[in-house]
């Protein structure tokens, strides 16, 4: 048995005390005093990822992935998603293939497809290249290649077969998300009702909000929808983030990193999705036109910039990890310090930094 003491933030509280831990499971979490100045959160659970340490999600290369994972689990996150680019169908194939073996052994938490369903005209970094209209019969063949590994894709509302395909991905338990799209604000809420659950980094690849055109912003921040924040202080100024955050709520907002494989690295030239991006003081941009190219983020910083821009340490823990928990339907197993659940947690310093990583119960060396 393993016993943490600190002070504990738990769902809509920060306590002192200590959580026990006995093999993958939480014990027990009791309020105790002189339990120490550490701050003690459940694992960080991203959304949106695309690499990290040199290392990328977006080729399908296994080892790859696991560098990737293995980098952001120091930084403690103890469930992400691997997310592609848009990319050719065969190469979706192939990642789902290689992937799939890697969320049953539980090192990714399953995969992301942002895109090729997607806006050219808010297509971002993504390659115009590989853009194309929705297709059931792609996701069809995905999701029973992935065996369960799929478990978000984006995709722009406005585009034909869209509505139908979130309301595909609804029946099949996958999540869908509104993003990279250039929708007006009522087609933003045809793919809320359609069955989309989540809006792909809130701001960032949208149609940009207008008091006579609210768009998918103000549609996704109205509508019952997570809504995901790159919290960088590059995608989002700290006022936006601290609105956007507050308007939504914690139970309506998740953390994501958005990174990408310079995440940890030196400044210097990379790729994403067959582009050239050059990362010069944290900025990722694309060589072709400027565009931001994915982040140089992880959760832990996300935190601590989260919380520096005014919102509170338990709001903002819940962002990082409850709430995207339960966008992966996995809020009965992870996402919070509670008794019976998997014993993901991370021990911070009282300044945020991270001190130990735990996961399934074992302290991560």
């Amino acid at each position: 048995m393993t016993r943490i003491g600190g002070r504990i933030v738990r769902p809509g509280a920060v306590v002192e005390g200590y959580v026990e831990v006995d093999g993958p499971a939480i014990l027990s979490v009791e309020a105790a005093g002189g339990a120490g100045d550490d701050i003690v959160v459940p694992g960080f659970v991203d959304l949106h990822c695309h690499g990290g340490g040199g290392h990328t999600f977006t080729t399908g290369d296994v080892e790859s992935a696991r560098g990737a994972a293995a980098f952001h689990l120091g930084h403690g996150t103890t469930t992400m998603l691997a997310s592609l680019v848009s990319s050719p169908f065969e190469l979706m194939r192939e990642a789902t293939a290689a992937y799939r073996p890697l969320a049953e052994a539980g090192v990714i938490g399953g995969m992301h497809y942002e895109g090729p369903y997607l806006s050219g005209v808010r297509c971002g970094a993504q390659n115009p290249e590989f853009l194309r209209d929705p297709s059931i019969d792609e996701l069809a063949a995905l999701i029973k290649l992935g065996e369960g590994a799929v478990r978000l894709v984006t995709i722009a509302p406005e585009l034909p077969g869209a509505l139908e395909a979130i309301g595909f991905l609804r029946g099949q338990g996958v999540a869908a998300a509104v993003g990279h799209t250039d929708a007006t604000y009522e087609q933003t809420l045809a793919g809320v009702a359609a069955g989309a659950t989540v809006g792909t980094h809130l701001f960032n690849g949208m149609r940009p909000p207008h008091h006579r055109e609210p768009g998918p912003v103000v549609g996704l921040l109205s509508s019952p929808v997570v809504c995901e924040l790159i919290a960088d202080n590059i995608h989002l100024h700290p006022g936006m983030l601290r609105f956007a955050a507050r308007t939504a709520g914690p139970d309506k907002a998740a953390l994501i990193t958005d990174a990408i494989d310079a995440t940890g690295m030196a400044d210097g030239t990379y790729d994403l999705g067959g582009q050239q991006v050059v990362v010069a003081d944290r900025a990722a941009r694309l060589v072709r036109d400027g565009s931001i190219a994915g982040s140089t983020l992880t959760m832990d910083e996300a935190l601590r910039n989260t919380v520096a821009a005014g919102i509170g340490l338990a709001e903002a823990v819940a962002m990082a990890s409850t709430t995207p928990a339960r966008v992966l339907g996995l809020g009965d197993r992870i996402g919070a310090l509670e008794a019976g659940l998997r014993a993901d947690l991370v021990v911070l310093s009282p300044d945020l930094h991270v001190k130990r990583v735990m996961r399934s119960g074992r302290w991560l060396e």
